[in-house]
C-alpha cells in the first residue's frame, strides 16, 4: 500500500504540473480563437465533436476500463484481443464518419464543407489512438502517470500552436483539422517512444468473456453519459440557430477549464489508484476524502473567479464584445460545475470498486433528467435554457455521496465547509466591487486579486491546521 500511495502522489504530482502547463496553453488559445472566431465557428467544431463524442462509446466498449480495474494483472491474450477489438472498432467508426460526411448532412446545416473536413481528421484520429490504448493501459496499471503525461503534454503543445497560427492566418474553423490530424500522429510516435507495444492482433474467448464481464457494464454507463451530454447537444445544434449554438458551445467550453484542470486530472489518478485500494476500506476513505478536500480546494475559487469576472472580461475587451449574450449561460454553466466537481469522484470510486450498476441508476436519473428538463427551459428562455437546466440539475449532485456511505464512511462535509465559506465571502465581495471592475482593465485585474486574497484568508483563518495537515500526510506519503 505505501508503494500506491507513493506512485499516485507523483502520479497527482506529474498531473498537476501537465495541468499548470496545458490549461495555460489552453486559456491562451482560447482568449486568441474568441477574438478570430465568430460564434458560428465555436458552433460548426461544437457539432461535429458531439457526432464524434457519441462515436467515442463505440471504440473500446469498455475494454480499457476492464484492464485498469482488474484485480489481477491482465495477460498477453487480454491485452491482444482488446487491441483487435478497439482495432475493428475504430476502422468501423472511421467509415461511419465517411458516411456522414459524404451524406451532406452537415453541409445542410452548417453551410460549409468545414464541418466535413474536421469530421474526417477526427475519425481518423480513432484508429490512431488505438495504437496507444495498450501501452497507456500498462503504465496506468503501474501508476506511473509521470511517463503517462508526456504524451498528453506534446499532444496539446503541438495542437494549440498549430490551431493559433492557422487561426491567425484566417482559416477560421478548418484550422482544427490539420491540428487534429498533427497532434493524433505525434502523440502515437511520443506514446512509443516511453512504452513500446508492438500491435499484437488476436481476439480469444475466454478474454473477451473476463473483459466484457465488467466492461459491458461501464460500457452502459458510458452510453447514458453520452445519450445525456453528446447527443443532447447534439440535438441541440440541429435545432437550435447555427449563432445560438454557438454561444451556448462557447460558454460550455469556457466553463469546463476548471473542471479539466483539476477534477479531469485527478480523476485519472484516483481510478486506478481507487481499484487497487479494493478492500482496504481506510485507505479508500482517506484517499476519497483527501481527493474531495484538495479538489473543492483549488476548484472553488477558480469557478468563483469566473463567475464574477466573465462579464468585466467581454465588457472591457472591445474583440469580446461579441461575446457578451453568453455571459449568464457561461456563470450558469460554471456555477453547475460545482456539483460536479464533487460527485465525479464519488462515481468514480463506484466504478473503481466495482459497484458500476450504481452508478448506471444515477446516470439513468441524470440522462432522463436532461431530456425532459433542458428542452423545456430552451422553449422558454431560448439558448440560455441549456444553462439554467444544468445548473438546476446539479442540484441532484448530492445523490452519489448516499451510495458511497453505504460502501465506505467517508466524512465529506469536513472536507468541503472551509472551501465554501471562503468562496461564499469571495462571491460575496467580487460582486459588491463590480461598478469598479468595470471602469478599467487594471481595477479588473486588482479585483481579481482581492477576491483571491479574501479566499486566501478565510481558508486560513478557518482551516489552516487542516491545511497543514493534509499537506503534510501527502509530502511525506502517510
Amino acid at each position: 500500500m505505501a508503494h500506491v500511495k507513493r506512485q499516485s502522489v507523483r502520479g497527482a504530482a506529474s498531473f498537476f504540473l501537465r495541468t499548470v502547463l496545458l490549461q495555460a496553453i489552453g486559456l491562451a488559445t482560447i482568449f486568441i480563437l474568441s477574438s478570430f472566431f465568430s460564434p458560428e465557428d465555436f458552433a460548426v467544431y461544437g457539432i461535429v465533436v458531439q457526432i464524434i463524442g457519441i462515436l467515442v462509446f463505440f471504440s473500446d466498449i469498455g475494454l480499457a476500463a476492464a484492464l485498469i480495474q482488474a484485480k489481477s494483472s491482465p495477460t498477453e491474450n487480454d491485452y491482444k484481443t482488446a487491441f483487435s477489438l478497439q482495432q475493428l472498432l475504430s476502422w468501423l467508426i472511421f467509415g461511419i464518419c465517411v458516411l456522414i460526411a459524404t451524406s451532406g448532412f452537415l453541409v445542410d446545416k452548417t453551410g460549409a464543407q468545414t464541418a466535413n473536413w474536421i469530421l474526417l481528421a477526427l475519425g481518423f484520429s480513432f484508429p490512431l489512438a488505438s495504437l496507444k490504448t495498450i501501452p497507456a493501459i500498462q503504465l496506468e496499471r503501474e501508476l506511473d502517470f509521470s511517463k503517462l503525461v508526456i504524451p498528453q503534454i506534446v499532444e496539446q503543445l503541438l495542437f494549440n500552436i498549430i490551431l493559433v497560427a492557422l487561426a491567425w492566418q484566417g482559416m477560421g474553423a478548418m484550422s482544427y483539422a490539420p491540428a487534429i490530424l498533427i497532434r493524433s500522429i505525434v502523440g502515437v510516435v511520443v506514446m512509443h517512444l516511453i512504452r513500446p507495444w508492438w500491435p499484437k492482433f488476436g481476439i480469444h474467448p475466454s478474454s473477451v468473456k473476463k473483459l466484457l464481464g465488467y466492461g459491458v457494464k461501464f460500457q452502459l454507463n458510458d452510453l447514458l453519459a453520452r445519450v445525456k451530454d453528446n447527443l443532447f447537444f447534439l440535438a441541440l445544434g440541429l435545432y437550435l440557430p447555427l449563432k445560438d449554438f454557438g454561444y451556448v458551445q462557447w460558454a460550455k467550453n469556457w466553463s469546463m477549464y476548471p473542471y479539466n484542470m483539476t477534477v479531469q486530472n485527478v480523476m485519472a489518478v484516483t481510478f486506478p489508484t481507487f481499484s487497487r485500494l479494493q478492500g482496504q476500506t481506510h485507505l479508500l476513505k482517506r484517499a476519497i476524502e483527501k481527493s474531495l478536500f484538495f479538489i473543492s480546494l483549488a476548484i472553488f475559487p477558480i469557478l468563483i473567479g469566473m463567475s464574477v469576472f466573465i462579464y468585466p472580461l467581454v465588457t472591457l475587451i472591445s474583440q469580446y464584445n461579441k461575446w457578451q449574450p453568453a455571459v449568464l449561460s457561461v456563470i450558469m454553466f460554471t456555477l453547475s460545475i460545482l456539483g460536479s466537481a464533487l460527485s465525479t469522484p464519488l462515481t468514480n470510486t463506484l466504478n473503481a470498486i466495482g459497484k458500476i450498476s450504481t452508478t448506471l441508476k444515477l446516470m439513468v436519473f441524470w440522462t432522463t433528467l436532461t431530456w425532459v428538463l433542458t428542452p423545456l427551459l430552451v422553449i422558454r428562455f431560448g439558448y440560455q435554457g441549456v444553462a439554467i437546466s444544468a445548473l438546476v440539475i446539479s442540484l441532484t449532485s448530492v445523490m452519489p455521496f448516499w451510495f458511497v456511505k453505504k460502501y465506505v464512511p467517508i466524512e465529506p462535509w469536513d472536507q468541503v465547509w472551509r472551501q465554501v465559506l471562503a468562496s461564499l465571502l469571495m462571491a460575496m465581495i467580487g460582486v459588491l466591487g463590480m461598478p469598479w471592475w468595470l471602469t478599467s482593465l487594471p481595477m479588473m485585474m486588482i479585483g481579481m486579486i482581492l477576491t483571491s486574497l479574501v479566499y486566501l484568508v478565510v481558508l486560513i483563518l478557518t482551516g489552516y491546521q487542516k491545511l497543514k495537515f493534509e499537506v503534510r500526510s501527502i509530502l511525506q506519503h502517510r
